[in-house]
């Protein structure tokens, strides 16, 4: 079994330069694909990302661009392509929180706002690199939602409508592309230790430490990153050929545990 078993695959993930795509970018530039780190305001970050993976032997560049902006999002195609050559492995991690309010006390320009972020430009974004992966001997398309998609709490209907509209962009794509053998499939974390994580427990639970949740957690802990990464990484892998148009759902079985 290879070591890199990624090797000479161009990968793109939009909003790398921390978080969740960034353990995303680090596995699959690890695992041996040239890597785009996506990022719009965190250059330090991303940079960081860039040069962890080049020490160690791989190939990586830092892509500036805003998701939520169009313009952005064809310059971030066509650079990519530039500096990396055609992308066959495109994950759609760039989001953004919505403000928490009920459906009422909304501003419709926060809705538009947030779908647009999630959902219509990643459609956008992989209208443009369709070619490439169309080509390739093996295209990946991995949409990060949410398990809010199925829960739809109350107070984040900007947020759930844009990553259950990114989702059905993912599980059309799967429908029309499988014929040119192009894998499509969405990951739906839950509560994950990230910056927004840590935001969100302190404005629902008044929480300063996310690990004050860890022995409340079915398997002990609450998810990382590292977790969502290694759920991109099986997908994207030999071993995941014959997998598209999944949801999987990596939460640590707080979903499973509640349904039950």
């Amino acid at each position: 079994m290879t070591l890199r078993p990624l090797e000479g695959r161009v990968a793109l993930v939009t909003g790398s330069s921390r978080g969740i795509g960034r353990e995303i970018a680090l596995a699959l530039g690890r695992a041996g694909a040239a890597v785009g780190v996506n990022y719009r305001r965190g250059a330090e970050e991303a940079g960081e990302v860039v040069a962890e993976l080049v020490a160690g032997g791989g190939r990586a560049v830092a892509l500036q661009a805003s998701v939520s902006d169009g313009a952005d999002v064809d310059r971030l195609a066509d650079e990519a392509v530039a500096a990396l050559g055609p992308v066959d492995l495109l994950v759609l991690n760039a989001g953004i929180a919505s403000r928490g309010l009920p459906i009422a006390d909304t501003d419709p320009d926060e809705v538009v706002r947030v779908v647009y972020t999630h959902a219509i430009n990643a459609h956008r974004l992989t209208s443009r690199l369709l070619p490439g992966l169309r080509a390739a001997a093996r295209g990946d398309v991995v949409a990060i939602s949410s398990s809010e998609v199925s829960a739809m709490r109350p107070g984040g209907a900007p947020y759930t409508m844009g990553k259950a509209a990114l989702e059905a962009l993912a599980f059309t794509l799967a429908n029309e592309e499988a014929h040119n053998g192009i894998r499509v499939n969405v990951v739906a974390p839950g509560l994950v230790v990230t910056d927004m994580g840590a935001k969100l427990v302190k404005a629902k639970l008044g929480l300063d430490d996310m690990a004050a949740l860890d022995a409340e957690q079915p398997f002990g802990r609450v998810t990382r990153p590292s977790d969502i990464a290694n759920a991109v990484l099986f997908l994207t892998s030999p071993g995941a050929a014959m997998v598209t148009g999944q949801r999987i759902v990596v939460d640590g079985a707080v979903s499973a545990s509640l349904e039950g």
